[in-house]
């Protein structure tokens, strides 16, 4: 604002006053713009030019077609049905657990059973059903059937027992479920607490003494079922698909709303803007009761005619040959599966790949460049979003390390913002008129992105449960009377617009009166301890200000050169990212999307009498990890001990 009221009254005073030619108050105005810091903004727009037009462009053609989605009331199966038309006998979905391939054709045929069954079973449009079952073709038959029948699928978290799986089906309100044979023992666990009125159906072998009384054999009913369309429901492209499950890494988890428009637009956004074909072929090891698999991945087969292979759940050793197996030319991978698949060991078939795309999110930009080099995949097409989030992020250009970008010269065309918090409390820090803060480069802030009810794409559809809404809505954000989805992730733009993942709100925490990252913590300990499993969270030492770091590793053997390890932690981090405690542990608990689970571990601390794992502390006299007994733990908690 400053230098642009300068540059006016240099412009009236040469004009007016002095009387000088426009040449030269041309280059009055030139110098007086570079010699106030403009060449900064000219050196961002060159650089980021080329990217923010693809950018903006790739949004265009999202936008236009969600507009003409929502005008013509397609909803995902009648978008599904257009691609059946283009090539009903292209392969749709391959099966890796028994080389089951499907072709688009028999994908429609076997979605119209599931929806004519359940509607001969008193199903309705508006009604909810379960499904509980592993990765395999049918998982996305069921719920794509429901859907034409405009039955909501709630999609149940496979890892979930007991009371979380009771709770998810009670919220849901489902009228039926289908589940797995595998899972049938999880089932036959709470079948006593189920609603009497619940329908149970078993897909897969069948084992009538496996499964509760009362469940009928599913596939045998799909295949005496008709293979027609049903009637098409009364439903629109925003209304509800099915329900997404959050991991429930701090609490029970929640159902998210997925909607018609959002499905499209996550799986759009991606097509286009990483540059995908009709003839890319998928590798999809993610499990699909998750948008990651589900919706970027399945979704791509749905919408866009790609085939996908849809294996059981990840393997690091049998990644690479199903990839030649089934000539992929993308792989998804989510949380820890680079570092999975860096800490194999070398072998030929990483090299005789036709990858040409790794798609996902959660890579560590400390492994980024070794997993692109090693295993020669030109385009890692890394982005950042969450199922419930209207604020979606896309690395187009393989920038090293970032989740997405937004436009340092056109940053209105994409309302998002990094707002400043309060890193102890994670509250939303505001200004004298009420309004949140935004971040400068290189700040560490909360990523929101403004809620526009009216627009598919910038809507918040939120959770079944009306009160977790309320905790993802904050007001006054970019503007008064306004209203921001609150992702609850602390990013940082660099200069150009770039956007790097540092932490989730509550992970960072204060010690020695600085702030500690345990996502770069964590990526630091797992490299020096040869890939393993790290957790790091803040723990509470009387005596002390703010919380020191503990980190959790994962040894099998239990075997840690912890005096070396001690050495390298004093090249690599800051005396105060430093972890004041070490627990060793078989392995580390992780959620179905590969995420560390660190609230029961924060929960349990250092005491060595409520935790049986090897403990360690960092012993600032000696300089290196020692062991922690109890009578060090009664040292340490009467602050007798330096730490």
């Amino acid at each position: 604002m400053l230098l642009g009221a300068s540059l006016v009254g240099v412009l009236l005073f040469s004009k007016l006053v002095l009387k000088l030619p426009w040449t030269q108050v041309g280059f009055s105005l030139l110098f007086l713009y570079l010699g106030s810091g403009g060449w900064r903004f000219i050196r961002v727009f060159i650089k980021t030019i080329r990217r923010d037009i693809f950018g903006g462009l790739v949004l265009l053609k999202v936008k236009a077609k969600v507009r003409q989605c929502l005008r013509e009331r397609r909803t995902v199966p009648i978008l599904f049905a257009s691609t059946v038309r283009r090539h009903p006998d292209k392969t749709a979905l391959i099966f890796e657990g028994t080389d089951t391939h499907w072709t688009f054709r028999q994908l429609d045929e076997y979605s119209s059973s599931v929806a004519n069954f359940l509607q001969a079973r008193g199903l309705a449009s508006g009604d909810v059903a379960a499904i509980f079952m592993e990765n395999r073709n049918e998982f996305v038959g069921l719920w794509l059937g429901m859907a034409k029948l405009g039955v909501e699928a709630a999609l149940i978290n496979t890892n979930l027992r007991r009371d979380a799986l009771l709770h998810c089906l009670t919220t849901s309100r489902a009228r039926a479920l289908v589940f797995g044979s595998e899972m049938a023992s999880a089932i036959c666990e709470i079948h006593a607490s189920l609603d009497p009125s619940l329908s149970l159906f078993c897909s897969g072998s069948w084992e009538p003494n496996a499964v509760p009384t009362s469940t009928e054999h599913l596939d045998p009913l799909l295949e005496d079922a008709p293979k027609h369309l049903p009637s098409c429901p009364d439903k629109g492209f925003t209304d509800k698909l099915f329900y997404i499950y959050t991991s429930g890494t701090t609490g029970l988890p929640k159902a998210a709303i997925v909607v018609h428009s959002r499905y499209y637009r996550m799986a759009a956004l991606v097509y286009y803007g990483f540059r995908m074909r009709p003839n890319d072929i998928i590798y999809d090891c993610l499990p699909l009761y998750h948008s990651a698999g589900n919706i970027v991945g399945i979704g791509q087969c749905l919408l866009h005619g790609m085939t996908v292979v849809i294996r059981k759940k990840f393997s690091a050793s049998r990644f690479w040959d199903d990839c030649i197996k089934y000539k992929c030319t993308i792989v998804q991978y989510i949380g820890e599966l680079c570092r999975y698949l860096l800490n194999q060991p070398p072998r030929e078939a990483e090299n005789q790949h036709q990858v040409r795309m790794a798609l996902g999110n959660g890579l560590r930009q400390s492994i980024w460049t070794n997993f692109s080099s090693r295993f020669h995949i030109p385009q890692v097409a890394e982005f950042y979003g969450a199922t419930e989030c209207n604020c979606s992020l896309g690395n187009f250009d393989s920038q090293v390390g970032a989740c997405g970008f937004n436009s340092r010269i056109l940053s209105f065309v994409y309302p998002i913002r990094l707002v400043r918090v309060n890193e102890d409390t994670m509250e939303l820090i505001r200004g004298p008129d009420g309004i949140c803060i935004p971040c400068q480069p290189g700040e560490p802030g909360q990523l929101v992105g403004r809620i526009i009810q009216k627009d598919p794409l910038r809507r918040f559809d939120g959770y079944l449960n009306q009160g977790a809404n309320n905790k993802k809505i904050a007001k006054d954000v970019f503007k008064k009377g306004d209203q921001a989805y609150l992702t609850g992730d602390v990013l940082v733009m660099d200069e150009l617009g770039y956007l790097y993942f540092r932490d989730r709100t509550g992970d960072t925490f204060r010690w020695k009166g600085e702030n500690v990252s345990t996502t770069e913590v964590e990526g630091t300990l797992s490299r020096l301890l040869d890939m393993a499993d790290v957790a790091v969270y803040g723990v509470e030492v009387p005596g002390t200000e703010g919380r020191a770091g503990m980190a959790a590793g994962a040894s099998p053997t239990g075997n840690c050169d912890l005096e070396r390890f001690a050495q390298d932690l004093e090249k690599e981090l800051p005396l105060y990212a430093r972890p004041i405690f070490l627990r060793i542990l078989p392995e580390l608990h992780k959620t179905g999307t590969y995420k560390l689970q660190k609230t029961e571990l924060r929960k349990e601390g250092f005491d060595p009498a409520i935790v049986k794992d090897p403990l360690f502390y960092l012993d600032a006299r000696k300089g290196r990890y020692v062991l922690l007994d109890q009578e060090a733990y009664s040292r340490i908690q009467a602050g007798e001990e330096k730490l």
